[in-house]
C-alpha cells in the first residue's frame, strides 16, 4: 500500500520578475515500511522535496497524497495537524534547544498533540534509541551522535507514519553516522517508513531504494539489491580499531 503518492509535482520560487523550478513534474510512491534515499547534488531539488513531503511547503501544482489525504486541498491549519500526526523530521543540525534536557526535548512536539502519559512516554522513547542514561543531559552534554538519537526520539514521540530526515549522519563522525543508520535500519525493521536526504553514495546504499533527483527532476530510481548492514559495518570498524590498538 502506498503511503506516499506524488504525481507530476512542480514547486516553483518567485524572486521579483526570476522564476526558479526546484522541483520539475516528479511522479513516484512509497509504500508503507520503505526506507528509501533521496539523493542529488546541491540544488537538485532534495531540500524542497523533502519540505513539500513533509507539508513545510506547497507544490505549486501537481498532486501529493500522504496515507490517502491530498495535501494541496488541506488549509494551513489542517496541513499542521496532519503534519503532526503523521510525519516526524530529523535534521543535520539536530535541532535541539540547548537549555532543556533530552527528555525536554524528545516532549516538545507533545505540546501541541496533546498525547496521554507524554513523560513516560518520552522516557520509553528515549530508551528505544539506547539513551535511557541520558533523560536529565542537555545537548551540551551529549556527543553529536547521542545528539542526533535524541532527535530520532523527537521525531518518533508521536508514532508518526513517516520520518523525514534531511542528511541526518552530515554533521557526525564516521562511526557515529553508522551508529545513527542502524538506528534508522533498526526503525525500519519495525515497519516505520524512512526517506533519507543525503550526497553521500556510501550513506544510500543502506536504505532498500535510491531515489536520484537531477535539477528537479527524477534521474533515477533503483532498488538495492544488498543494501549496507550498518550494525556489521559497525562491527568491522570496531574489530579494526582494536587490531590498531593492540599490541605492536
Amino acid at each position: 500500500m502506498s503511503l506516499v503518492e506524488v504525481r507530476d509535482l512542480t514547486k516553483v520560487y518567485h524572486t521579483g520578475t526570476v522564476e526558479v523550478a526546484a522541483l520539475r513534474g516528479l511522479d513516484f510512491d512509497i509504500s508503507e515500511g520503505e526506507f528509501v534515499a533521496v539523493m542529488g547534488r546541491s540544488g537538485s531539488g532534495k531540500t524542497t522535496l523533502l519540505n513539500v513531503l513533509g507539508c513545510v511547503e506547497q507544490p505549486t501544482a501537481g498532486r501529493y497524497l500522504l496515507a490517502g489525504e491530498e495535501v494541496a486541498r488541506l488549509n494551513d491549519a489542517q496541513r499542521s495537524n496532519l503534519r503532526l500526526r503523521r510525519i516526524g523530521f530529523v535534521f543535520q543540525s539536530y535541532n535541539l534547544l540547548p537549555s532543556l534536557s533530552a527528555v525536554d526535548n524528545v516532549l516538545l512536539p507533545t505540546v501541541y498533540s496533546g498525547i496521554p502519559n507524554a513523560q513516560q512516554r518520552a522516557r520509553e522513547t528515549l530508551a528505544r534509541v539506547g539513551l535511557d542514561g541520558r533523560a536529565h543531559h542537555r545537548p551540551a552534554q551529549l556527543s553529536g551522535g547521542e545528539q542526533q538519537r535524541v532527535a530520532v526520539a523527537r521525531a518518533l514521540i508521536n508514532s508518526p507514519s513517516i520520518i523525514l530526515a534531511d542528511e541526518p549522519t552530515g554533521n557526525l563522525d564516521t562511526r557515529s553516522g553508522q551508529d545513527v543508520l542502524s538506528l534508522f535500519q533498526e526503525l525500519h525493521r519495525e515497519g516505520i517508513t524512512i526517506v533519507l536526504v543525503t550526497h553521500e553514495e556510501q550513506v544510500a546504499e543502506h536504505a532498500q531504494r535510491i531515489v536520484r533527483l537531477m535539477d528537479g527532476r527524477l534521474e533515477s530510481d533503483r532498488r538495492v539489491e544488498r543494501p549496507l548492514d550498518a550494525r556489521a559495518v559497525l562491527a568491522q570498524m570496531l574489530a579494526q580499531s582494536e587490531r590498531s590498538e593492540g599490541p605492536s
